[in-house]
């Protein structure tokens, strides 16, 4: 019996070395040490999913302790989902969420996790970020988003267009109407504009209603508790476009035209210039390769907000404060936003990226590296005015844009409208 015990012992001895020196060799964990985190994206389609799947398995590789389960919904069923989601019920870790507005919905119900501390405790990882498009996603001094993508909206212009009547680019608006008056009387359609959907219209407020009022009336004004619009440079911004619309600057029917109509006669020659998006940019090289270049809004000389702002905003996402893997969840996004993976972004899908340095003429058009350098120079974002108000301020806007530019509502009404909304939004932020 006793030789038997030793025996015993001896075999169990060598079991836990062998056991140990398994562990100690690396090799991978079993589903039951893992952790998984749930991650929530909008691009499920084909020429988009690919990237993120490579970026899951890469990371999971790395991190063979952290399973990283994915869904990926189309962009407007987001919306629905994450304010469903966000209520309660089974709450993904990490979360797509526009910036402004309706990531702070989230702060305010107290369901996104307030980052800073992990930024400030990494300060390589902070500063990696183009400063601007990090600011969207603060509330109160605190950020609650890490952005994935940056967005910004230029002029695009036909340099064909432009030399035929040795026009340079504009940096005021006053040089902005000498210019666009020149192509009219030359025959040509200035700018292109397709209002079906009237966040088209509603990206130009953006960035007038930007210019035109102070920021710190503007501040005031976005935050539901305390908006009141009542500032006399939101009827001027309204004027500045009413005014590109009476002077015939645009083309006709704007609002029975979608922006990929309008886009399009673009492209084949239609129009000297359009209103576009960065991340539009490959797809006008495509059709006229080398002959467009850009600019931002022009500044407004009599405007009392900031001019060095930039129309566009970031998207990317935000963790939920109910996730019991806030550390897990914190280095996916690391990962996530290396500059590596922000490279493979910008160099698989065109898309500019917030991480300093990521694209550039190696992984991304020229014109989309200079746009991306100029949103870095620019002091901050103007975001998008449907997503950076409250939704019923913001249905205002988007449900009378189309009405002052076809003429049937003035500057004066549309606010009058804003402000009733505004009024009954500070009523209930306050209840």
């Amino acid at each position: 019996m006793k030789s038997t015990r030793i025996l015993l012992l001896a075999c169990l001895s060598l079991l836990l070395v062998v056991a140990g020196c398994s562990n100690s060799s690396g090799s991978k964990a079993t589903e039951s040490d893992s952790i998984e985190i749930k991650f929530l994206h909008k691009w499920p389609q084909p020429e988009f999913s690919p990237y993120f799947d490579e970026i899951v398995k890469e990371f999971e590789d790395q991190n063979p302790t952290i399973k990283v389960k994915m869904e990926a919904v189309a962009d407007e069923p987001m919306k629905d989902k994450l304010r469903v989601i966000m209520g309660g019920g089974d709450v993904p870790d990490i979360a797509f969420s526009w910036s402004g507005e309706f990531a702070r919905m989230f702060v305010r119900s107290g369901a996104a996790l307030d980052l800073t501390k992990y930024l400030e405790e990494d300060p390589e990882w902070k500063d990696s970020f183009i400063q601007a498009s990090l600011q969207p996603f603060e509330s109160d001094g605190k950020n609650y988003g890490i952005p994935l993508r940056f967005n910004g909206k230029f002029f695009v212009y036909s340099k064909e267009v432009f030399d035929r009547y040795n026009l340079a680019e504009p940096t005021t608006w006053d040089e902005f109407l000498v210019v666009l008056e020149t192509l009219k009387t030359g025959g040509e359609v200035p700018i292109m504009l397709g209002n079906a959907s009237p966040w088209a219209s509603i990206h130009y407020l953006t960035g007038l209603n930007q210019k035109i009022v102070k920021d710190e009336v503007l501040r005031k004004d976005y935050n539901p508790k305390s908006g009141e619009f009542t500032d006399s440079g939101y009827i001027k911004a309204l004027e500045y476009l009413k005014e590109l619309a009476d002077n015939q600057y645009f083309n006709k029917n704007v609002n029975s035209s979608s922006h990929d109509m309008a886009s399009q006669q673009f492209l084949v020659g239609t129009g000297a210039m359009m209103y576009f998006e960065l991340e539009e940019f490959p797809m006008i090289e495509e059709n006229i390769p080398g002959n467009w270049g850009f600019f931002k809004m022009p500044d407004i000389k009599e405007g009392k907000g900031n001019q060095n702002y930039i129309t566009g905003a970031p998207d990317g996402f935000i963790v939920s404060s109910k996730t019991k893997h806030p550390e897990e969840a914190i280095k996916f996004l690391k990962f996530l936003t290396s500059k590596e993976s922000a490279g493979k972004l910008s160099e698989q899908l065109g898309w500019p990226s917030p991480i300093i340095g990521a694209t550039n003429t190696d992984t991304a058009l020229e014109e989309v590296a200079n746009g991306v350098e100029t949103l870095k120079d620019a002091e901050g974002m103007a975001e998008w005015l449907d997503t950076d108000v409250h939704a019923k301020i913001a249905d205002v806007y988007l449900s009378n844009i189309q009405l002052l530019l076809d003429g049937t509502k003035s500057p004066e009404e549309i606010m009058k409208e804003v402000q009733a909304v505004a009024k009954e939004v500070q009523s209930e932020a306050k209840s």
